[in-house]
């Protein structure tokens, strides 16, 4: 999910291609080899597994796919070893971004990440250059229906949420990183529909583009990052248009 603009991008996923869809399920699996390689392919004690079987399932992932890469992950004899690397940059007028990769080859990405900023008006910058720009949170974003506001708000708030509020036809809660397995779990049990559940990255802040071409090269360069395989997430702090979602 790129930006802040949580609900648009949960609608806009709605209607991704087959191909998109194929393309997000390759990058889930290169986040479960990690997560499994960390600690282990058994979800029960696995934290984070738990956390990529819920973003699978959220993303309509099926689970015979899901129980194979993490039978693949477990394997002795895996052959993919993906190194989590991030980047920082700007965009088109000082833009701030964050990327996050999961590679096999640091050189191609690295190579990859310089050639979309230098082409779409931007530029990489030091490890900590805009991180200091975002709060690290856990987003929960609940299909509103069939869900009563009232008691999803307490229910999530019991179980250790920071935020609760409501927009369109989604709930969104905000937690913090630690408390974003119990509140998903909480949730979870309590019979709802996650559309989304990621531990993300959020600008404290956001800046809007007036130049058109400055609009244009920031879409792109989002664009490109995001259909990049080893780009996982891509984060901004630029307030776009809705219609350029």
């Amino acid at each position: 999910m790129s930006g802040h603009s949580k609900f648009s991008n949960i609608k806009h996923k709605k209607e991704k291609s087959d191909a998109q869809r194929a393309k997000i399920f390759t990058k889930i699996g290169r986040e479960i080899a990690v997560v499994v390689k960390q600690g282990g392919p058994d979800p029960e004690v696995n934290g984070k597994l738990r956390d990529v079987i819920a973003k699978a399932r959220a993303n309509n992932m099926p689970n015979d796919n899901v129980q194979r890469c993490i039978k693949k992950a477990a394997g002795t004899d895996m052959a993919d070893n993906y190194e989590e690397i991030i980047y920082e940059g700007y965009g088109p007028s000082g833009v701030a971004v964050i990327v996050e990769t999961l590679t096999d080859n640091r050189n191609r990405t690295a190579a990859d990440m310089r050639h979309y900023f230098d082409k779409y008006g931007g530029n990489l910058g030091q490890s900590g250059c805009v991180t200091f720009m975002f709060d690290t949170k856990g987003v929960i974003v609940v299909e509103g229906e069939g869900a009563d506001e009232e008691t999803l708000m307490m229910e999530a708030l019991d179980a250790g949420a920071d935020d609760f509020s409501a927009e369109d036809d989604f709930f969104e809660i905000v937690t913090a990183p630690e408390n974003f397995g119990a509140v998903r779990e909480a949730i979870e049990n309590g019979g709802y529909k996650i559309a989304s559940a990621e531990i993300m990255r959020l600008p404290q802040t956001t800046v809007t583009l007036s130049a058109e071409e400055d609009l244009k090269n920031m879409n792109k360069l989002i664009e490109m990052l995001e259909d990049n395989d080893d780009v996982q997430n891509v984060y901004h702090n630029c307030d776009l248009p809705e219609e350029d979602e």
